[in-house]
């Protein structure tokens, strides 16, 4: 197995330092309110009675892969319990992003980033697990998964966004640095490469949404974003499926 290409110690001090960075910059800034035009997408069309349709199906993707996820729970790894969750919260991702682009408001929306939040701080704790240390991710399970909710719930109802974004963030920037810094349990850790990838590839989609959607015409940026972090999940499930325990 290659060395990590950064020493263990410069990326817990690389993290320390990007999070207590990250923390100030929130407590300075004032609030963060939802923008009511996040709601305004660039396709609109109702067919079959489904209004904003392809942003609706888009999300069907997510709900395959989460329950292929559950099914093959028995071969991910001995403690299921943050696998688990992990493909708990894409199924659901699935559920609550359909309802909320049925109909896109702030009042729907939490339905979407709720299980966005829990799947967030599962692969968290998932990585914490496999590279630093079996039983602090293991053990952060449950604290990481209620300060996502948490951070949704404050959303709801202050309207202030710095805690999610918090909280989508840092794990999006603490990730990579720990599979660069640390040495894993298994074999195939490009899975989670291909999961940052989609979810980098999905956000810039979701940017130019109209852009693409002019551009094709036939689907907007949007629904590929839903279709590319899909992909990327996907991805990483079959690296999972397919990967072997390292002895060290």
């Amino acid at each position: 197995m290659k060395e990590p290409l950064l020493n263990p110690k410069i990326g817990s001090i690389l993290m320390l330092i990007g999070g207590l960075v990250a923390f100030a910059f929130l407590l300075v800034n004032g609030p963060i309110q939802q923008d009511l035009g996040y709601h305004k997408l660039s396709d609109e069309l109702t067919y079959l009675g489904i209004p904003n349709f392809w942003n609706v199906v888009s999300n069907l993707p997510f709900f395959f892969v989460g329950l292929w996820g559950i099914w093959n729970l028995k071969v991910l790894a001995n403690t299921r319990l943050q696998y688990l969750a992990f493909f708990s919260g894409i199924a659901l991702v699935s559920l609550g992003s359909s309802y909320y682009h049925f109909t896109p408001t702030n009042a729907t929306l939490i339905w979407d980033r709720l299980p966005m939040t829990i799947a967030f701080m599962a692969i968290f704790s998932i990585v914490i697990s496999e590279y630093i240390s079996y039983d602090l991710g293991r053990k952060m399970l449950f604290v990481l998964v209620l300060l996502g909710i948490g951070s949704v719930v404050y959303w709801h109802f202050f309207d202030d966004l710095r805690w999610y974004a918090l909280i989508q963030f840092f794990p999006l920037f603490a990730i990579p640095i720990i599979l660069l810094s640390y040495k894993g349990n298994y074999t195939l850790a490009e899975g989670y490469w291909f999961l940052i990838g989609g979810y980098l590839l999905a956000k810039v989609f979701e940017i130019y949404d109209t852009q693409i959607h002019e551009s094709l015409g036939f689907i907007s940026g949007h629904s590929l974003k839903h279709l590319t972090a899909a992909v990327g999940l996907y991805a990483l499930l079959d690296c999972y499926i397919k990967r072997k325990f390292i002895i060290h």
